[in-house]
């Protein structure tokens, strides 16, 4: 289960975000918006409000005279109640 969220993703438009109870994970691509609610709400504890999905373009590669992609990944905005909050993200 936590396989299926990579890691959180700590960007300008991320930390934005932080102040709206709104946090970013990059997941398994395959998950859908039910399965990415439950599978965060059993690992941190909280009640999920909204989850937005985004699948950004494939960045292609290129190692020599061979052409190829990096692998495709999701990227997840997660809404959280006003009064929860996920620790990894909190400040100290």
């Amino acid at each position: 289960m936590i396989d299926l969220i990579k890691y959180p993703v700590l960007t300008e438009k991320a930390t934005r975000l932080l102040e709206k109870n709104q946090y970013t994970f990059k997941v398994d691509s395959r998950l859908n918006k039910t399965a990415i609610k439950s599978t965060v709400e059993v690992l941190f504890g909280v009640k999920v409000i909204a989850v937005n999905t985004y699948n950004p373009p494939r960045k292609s590669r290129r190692l020599g005279r061979f052409k190829g992609f990096k692998s495709n990944y999701k990227r997840v905005i997660i809404t959280l109640r006003p009064d929860e909050s996920i620790p990894l993200f909190s400040e100290s």
